[in-house]
């Protein structure tokens, strides 16, 4: 209970509100994935300008991501069929070639970083990690990196793909990412469905920390959903208005990671991550060119699983254009567990 009694709730109510507005407006203009870059973008903002409304500061604790995020792994599990399930196997050769992604993408951003940024090795070296923010924080703290920089580039590396993204569709392809996002499944969600649902989403969740998997709160989810839907317990989905409030929930999260950074070190951060995620999404380009007559998949699907943001936010984007969901979240959670893997591995050869 002290967890929840520590928290400025009149602050947290002020920065989802002010987080339900900027996806409100970005909904209403058109943006895509329009909740969570709405709310991303207005709390950023405010996070960032440091300003107080009402007195209060930019807050939003981190037991509503345990909270909400699940939602989103539910919701992904829903689209796992035996037809998925049959695609699977075909999968290898871009599962391998992520293994050669990620340290491609490591070196150039880490070679970038050291050439035309003010960085020490240690920041640079763990601040290029294409996975997981928390867990390539957590690794760069251990050696003395600069956090606080790390956190930036990571942080605006998911970001800025985020944003990217939906551009790079627009530009190569006829896909538009809309500002909703549309869910699998089917049928109406009934007293029982909410109940297997909940049941899946919180064990998943569970079973997933205690077992250690890579972003537990919503693999485990993703997978307790696919068993309960695949074995034919549900077939129904969480209604559109829980996904739209975690969109909201997981933009406000983001943008409140602006507060308390300085302005100059945003601006920075902002100009070497924004190359830097270009590179990657350069590469990204690259390996779907060479996979396309290999994965029985669509380009898109394959460039989406290739691109370095995170595992929550790209899933959303898949979800909105129902693009191969369970191909792309996969490989993102893959990506997170080798490229954790491959920094460590070769950290203390090249930093010494």
């Amino acid at each position: 209970m002290q967890m929840f009694t520590r928290i400025d709730w009149p602050a947290v109510g002020i920065t989802l509100t002010l987080g339900a507005i900027g996806g409100g407006i970005a909904y209403a203009i058109g943006l895509p994935i329009a909740l969570l870059l709405g709310s991303l973008l207005a709390v950023g903002g405010a996070a960032a300008l440091g300003l107080r409304p009402l007195g209060r500061r930019i807050q939003v604790p981190p037991v509503l991501r345990i909270i909400f995020i699940p939602v989103v792994g539910v919701a992904i599990g829903a689209n796992f069929t035996p037809e998925v399930a049959r695609q699977m196997v075909n999968w290898w050769p871009s599962l391998l070639a992520l293994c050669l992604y990620i340290p491609v993408v490591h070196a150039i951003g880490y070679f970038f970083y050291r050439r035309f940024g003010p960085l020490d090795a240690k920041t640079a070296y763990f601040g290029a990690v294409p996975a997981g923010m928390v867990e390539c924080v957590m690794l760069g703290e251990e050696v003395g990196a600069d956090v606080k920089m790390l956190v930036l580039l990571q942080f605006l590396r998911l970001i800025l793909t985020i944003l990217l993204v939906p551009v790079a569709f627009a530009l190569l392809t006829d896909i538009h990412v809309g500002p909703a996002v549309r869910l699998g499944g089917h049928g109406g969600m009934g007293p029982a469905d909410l109940f297997i649902l909940g049941a899946a989403a919180i064990s998943g969740a569970w079973i997933a920390k205690r077992l250690r998997f890579p972003a537990a709160v919503m693999t485990g989810p993703i997978l307790m959903s696919a068993l309960v839907h695949a074995t034919g317990l549900t077939s129904a989905v969480p209604p559109v208005w829980a996904v739209s409030v975690t969109q909201v929930i997981v933009g406000c999260m983001l943008g409140a990671r602006f507060s308390g950074l300085p302005m100059g070190h945003i601006g920075m951060a902002i100009r070497l991550t924004i190359v830097n995620v270009l590179f990657g999404l350069g590469v990204a380009f690259v390996f779907t060119r060479a996979l396309a007559h290999v994965i029985d998949q669509p380009p898109a699907a394959i460039f989406l699983a290739f691109a370095p943001g995170g595992v929550t936010e790209m899933s959303l984007i898949a979800l909105s254009i129902q693009l191969s969901v369970v191909y792309v979240t996969a490989h993102h959670v893959m990506r997170i567990v080798m490229g954790i893997l491959i920094a460590r591995t070769f950290a203390k050869r090249i930093l010494g």
